[in-house]
């Protein structure tokens, strides 16, 4: 059984980065940033920030899940910095929830704020895999990253070029060594039962 099944995850909240906001050299005071999210072509939210001293100034839209009414809420969320170990400095959000005050990189929105995972009990939706999903899903993704498609029916890819014939290697072993979980138990069970 996958890890706290029951909660919503990460996917399912509309987030922002601010790893992503540095990279577009956005925190500076005066930058700002635009974020729209949209399920199925209907939007569902917007944020707009502009960076301030040492804070980000946030003004945020959404609709709610029940009901096409929009509700928009503004709010400041502060920033810190701690220095990295080749020299420069890293920036993080503090989460606002009430009581929380923790660093961190990506805060969720929803219920009206932005804050933490922690704060919100969400999951990444990895951590809801079964052990056979998440074998699965990391075959096809060593099967891409040779060349080929995620589809177990292809033959397994030959080495790209360019590529160490080391790490090619160390690529097939992990594939293999993956092999005996990508099929349920359930499955494995009814096919024994079958054969016998």
């Amino acid at each position: 059984m996958g890890y706290r099944s029951g909660t919503d995850t990460t996917e399912q909240y509309h987030s922002v980065d601010i790893r992503k906001i540095r990279i577009k050299r956005l925190l500076q005071t005066g930058g700002q940033l635009t974020l729209r999210w949209s399920r199925c072509g209907s939007p569902t939210g917007a944020l707009v920030g502009q960076a301030e001293q040492g804070s980000m100034r946030f003004l945020y839209g959404c609709r709610s899940r029940c009901d096409d009414e929009w509700n928009s809420r503004e709010f400041v969320i502060r920033l810190a910095w701690t220095p990295c170990n080749f020299g420069g400095h890293r920036p993080w959000f503090i989460c606002p929830a009430q009581g929380c005050g923790h660093r961190v990189a990506v805060l969720y929105g929803g219920r009206g704020i932005f804050a933490c995972r922690h704060c919100y009990q969400l999951v990444y939706e990895s951590q809801r895999e079964q052990p056979h999903d998440r074998a699965l899903r990391r075959v096809q993704a060593i099967r891409m990253k040779l060349g080929g498609s995620g589809s177990m029916a292809e033959p397994f890819p030959g080495k790209p070029k360019g590529m160490h014939r080391r790490t090619y290697q160390r690529l097939c072993l992990e594939a293999a060594s993956m092999a005996p979980l990508l099929w349920p138990p359930w499955l494995l069970r009814r096919i024994g039962r079958d054969n016998s």
